[in-house]
Formats: C-alpha cells, sequence, structure tokens
C-alpha cells in the first residue's frame, strides 16, 4: 500500500497541505500497460491556481526569502535524503502511471532525482556576485536575486526527473514555486510534493496543482504573480504559452521536441553502433517517449544493409514489452491513449509514403496473447522504416514513439545537410572513428547536444537545450541556476 497516495484519489499539494479541486472536479489516471483507470487527480482551474500563487508569494515574502544560502542547500539534501527514503514507491507509481519500465525507474531515474537534490544544494550557496571597477570613487558590483514565485509545467515522460531538474535550480536560487504536471501522468508529482515540506522547507514553497494544459495551464502562465515559466512539452504548446504570457512580460525557458538525427558512418565500431542507434536511442524505456529519441537514423550507404540486418537481430533480442511493472520489461506501451492513436497514425502514414517496414508495426493485442491482460494496454512494436527520405512527414515530424526511420547518406557532406534538414535542433548522435569528423560535427550540427560514439546521455550537471523549434534556456548545470536569477548592479560612491 502507498504511504505517499490514499487509495483512489489524490489531491494538490498547496501551503503545506492537501487541498481538494474547488470545482471538485476529478480526472482518471490510466495505467497504460492495461488500459484501465487506477486512481484519480485533479481537473483544476484557475482558481486552485490563484490558491497556489498566493501560498508561494507569501512563502518568499516571508521564512523561505530570509532563509540564507547554505539554509537552502541543507534543505535540499534533506529533500535528497527524503527521495531516496521513497525511491521504490516513487518509481513504481510513475512507471503505473505513465508506463515507463520499473527497471529503467528504479536503476536510472529516482537515483537522478535524489542526486540532482544533492548537486542543486552543491550550487545553492556559490551563487556570487562580482566587482566592476568603473571609477576611483564608486564601487560596483552585482547581486544575482531569485525572481520570486516561479511556475513549472512538467510532461508525462519523465515527470520526477523534470521535476528535479527545474525545481531543484528555482529553489537553489531561491525561488518559491507553483507546479502543473501534464494530466495524463501526475501521480508521481503530486506524491512527492509532500516530501519537501517533509525535508523543512516552509510550506508554500513548493505547491503541485494538476489540471489540464487548456485550463490550469493558461491560468498559471497567465497569473500576474508567477514571475517566470519554465515548460517541457511540446513546441506547439510552447507558442500558445508565449502567446498567452506575453502580457505578463514573464521570462520563459522552454525544453521542447525533437527529431533527433542519429549518424552512423562506415568506420564506427558497428557492435557499439547498433546498441546506439536502437535500444540506447529510441527502443527501450519509455517506449520512444523521449524529446532526444534518435528517430532519425542516418547511415552510410555502404554499410545500409548489414546495419539494418545488425539491428533487426538485436532488438529482437533485446526488447521485450510487457507490463511496466514486470521488472524483465525492457520497453513498455505507450503512456495514453491519445498518444497511442498518434503513434498508429504516423505508422500507417510511413508505409503510405512508401517507406518499408523491416521489423515492428504491430499495436496493441497484436503483440500478446488474445488471453493476456496487457491486449488492453497501449503497446507499439519497436518499428523501424527502410528507404526513407528525409522530406517524408514521418521524418519531420515528432512522433514521439518507437518509431525510427533509417536514411541513406554517401558522405560527410550529405550526412550534415540532412541532419540540419529539420525545423527541430535538440539532440544528435555521431558514430565515427575519425577525429576530425566528429569535431567537424560538434561544430556544425545545429543541435544542443552532439554526442560522439554514445547517445542519450544526460547529467545534471552538463546543460541541456535545444536550438530552432526545440526551444530555449537550458536545464541542468549552472548555466540552467542562472535562468532562475535576475541581476542586480549596485554603485557605491565613495566620496
Amino acid at each position: 500500500m502507498s504511504t505517499l497516495l490514499p487509495n483512489g484519489r489524490v489531491d494538490n499539494w498547496i501551503g503545506g497541505r492537501r487541498v481538494a479541486p474547488q470545482a471538485g472536479r476529478y480526472l482518471p489516471s490510466i495505467d497504460p500497460s492495461l488500459g484501465t483507470p487506477w486512481i484519480e487527480v485533479p481537473a483544476s482551474d484557475a482558481d486552485d491556481i490563484a490558491a497556489a500563487a498566493e501560498a508561494a508569494k507569501a512563502a518568499f515574502a516571508g521564512p523561505w526569502r530570509a532563509l540564507p544560502a547554505m539554509g537552502r542547500a541543507g534543505l535540499l539534501r534533506a529533500a535528497a535524503r527524503k527521495i531516496a527514503e521513497h525511491a521504490e514507491e516513487l518509481a513504481t507509481i510513475e512507471c503505473r502511471d505513465n508506463g515507463k519500465p520499473i527497471a529503467e525507474a528504479r536503476a536510472g531515474d529516482l537515483p537522478s532525482v535524489s542526486e540532482m537534490m544533492n548537486y542543486w544544494a552543491g550550487a545553492a550557496d556559490k551563487i556570487h556576485g562580482e566587482t566592476i571597477e568603473v571609477s576611483r570613487t564608486s564601487f560596483n558590483f552585482t547581486l544575482h536575486e531569485p525572481l520570486g514565485v516561479v511556475g513549472i509545467i512538467v510532461p508525462w515522460n519523465s515527470p520526477l526527473a523534470i521535476l528535479a531538474a527545474k525545481v531543484g535550480a528555482a529553489l537553489a536560487a531561491g525561488n518559491s514555486v507553483v507546479l502543473k504536471p501534464a494530466e495524463q501522468a501526475a501521480a508521481s508529482i503530486l506524491a512527492i510534493a509532500p516530501l519537501f515540506d517533509a525535508a523543512g522547507f516552509p510550506p508554500g514553497v513548493v505547491n503541485v496543482v494538476c489540471g489540464t494544459g487548456e485550463v490550469a495551464g493558461d491560468a498559471l502562465v497567465r497569473h500576474p504573480d508567477i514571475r517566470k515559466i519554465a515548460f517541457t512539452g511540446s513546441t506547439a504548446t510552447a507558442r500558445r504559452i508565449t502567446e498567452r504570457s506575453a502580457p505578463g512580460l514573464k521570462p520563459l525557458a522552454f525544453e521542447l521536441g525533437g527529431k533527433s538525427p542519429n549518424i552512423v558512418f562506415a568506420d564506427a565500431d558497428l557492435d557499439k553502433a547498433t546498441i546506439g542507434a536502437s535500444t540506447a536511442a529510441i527502443f527501450t524505456g519509455g517506449a520512444g517517449q523521449t524529446c532526444v529519441a534518435g528517430s532519425r537514423l542516418l547511415i552510410q550507404d555502404t554499410i545500409y544493409d548489414q546495419l539494418i540486418e545488425r539491428i533487426e537481430k538485436h532488438v529482437k533480442q533485446a526488447v521485450r514489452l510487457g507490463n511496466a511493472l514486470d521488472a524483465s520489461t525492457t520497453m513498455g506501451p505507450i503512456a495514453f491513449a491519445e498518444q497511442f492513436e498518434k503513434v498508429k497514425r504516423y505508422i500507417e502514414l510511413g508505409r503510405k509514403e512508401g517507406a518499408e517496414i523491416v521489423f515492428g508495426g504491430r499495436f496493441g493485442p497484436e503483440n500478446f496473447a488474445s488471453d493476456s491482460p496487457l491486449c488492453g494496454g497501449y503497446f507499439v512494436a519497436p518499428t523501424l522504416f527502410r528507404g526513407a527520405r528525409n522530406d517524408m512527414r514521418v521524418c519531420q515530424v515528432e512522433i514521439f514513439g518507437p518509431v525510427t526511420c533509417a536514411i541513406p547518406f554517401h558522405d560527410d557532406d550529405e550526412a550534415l545537410a540532412i541532419a540540419n534538414a529539420t525545423t527541430y535542433g535538440l539532440a544528435s548522435g555521431v558514430w565515427t572513428k575519425d577525429l576530425n569528423r566528429a569535431h567537424r560535427f560538434v561544430r556544425d550540427i545545429q543541435a544542443g547536444a552532439v554526442w560522439v560514439n554514445s547517445y542519450r546521455r544526460i547529467h545534471w550537471a552538463v546543460p541541456f537545450g535545444g536550438y530552432k523549434d526545440s526551444g530555449y534556456g537550458r536545464d541542468s548545470g549552472l548555466e540552467s541556476l542562472r535562468g532562475y536569477q535576475q541581476t542586480k548592479s549596485a554603485w557605491l560612491e565613495l566620496g
């Protein structure tokens, strides 16, 4: 039995306590492995957002604002310990809510959440201004101060990890927070919220309000007391946030979608590239529901057929579809029904556009025996298209599922041209033994992250974010911390 979630229904966390949505409305959260409801979460509205903003504003003006940096650091370390104590429970909640395999959450997501909090604790008391020599008769220096109340919106694919990156930075910088999780997978965020208060944070510093983007999200971005919006999600939603927040002149930080090129040259270590182009890039874990998924697989023409054969063999051996809570599962379901239908539509579109399915293309009950309880789940088998062209819609639109398109190229110039021929620019991979080529592609690929001879490696100390339609601003690293602060200049005349 969960100690962080009550049976059947969970409320918002506002001002240090559970608060029911004022209109009394709730949404069912669906277990995507089974396709059945398992808990209800709030369908909050503008009144609930206003209550959370008021609590956050009061906390910021009161005990939280007065706490020195070392005090914030101590509380973040205490939060890291609390999260570690409840790691198994939080992992189970998140995996039941969004379908990520429990093995990945246990080994990767939850340990990283605790470590991120420790990282931000280490950063909290190292916020320094600088002195600037202007003249002999004045003393000039800068201060880095918190913004105030920050609004944070996290998606459904990795809620806890993204919470840790954004909320940790915002708290280290001295802000208070109103966080809105995606309504499709809000349970783990609602569950973790009380742990901050249990760690000693003043009530109102961390608030969580669940609701739809159209209602609760819109109210959050328009609220006058919210001084910044940090959002991870789709490019289309980011454009709406930009429009709706414009009257308040709020700073925005967006980590958005991607259609990332994963480029394999003939001189690459093909054993490593086979894994890096398939299970490491897109086919395990969250079923391709990651913004950095290597969904465009660029293969040099001389090894095109060979690498596809290697990938097919590896995926058949390495990928096991199953219930997210089964420790032997290596790829879980799509997180919710609407996303499941979207992935299906794009696989059918790829066929119509002329690409050939090498493996996959099976949906839902097609993946299991007829009497399996998983037949109602939102499962899509890992799917590889060959003979794809970069101008196909399946090669340009972020599908956000276990679907990749193998595109042949002849030489370096063609590979680079294809890689950059997209509106996105979040991540990329290059597989080669040629050091000169590696440096050229790091320099010339239009993406916020370039992995050479690896893929999908992210660390809380390394800035992460995109170019072009993949957003602006950075998560993780000290660069992210600056985004939650404002700079004040001081002039002291000396005589």
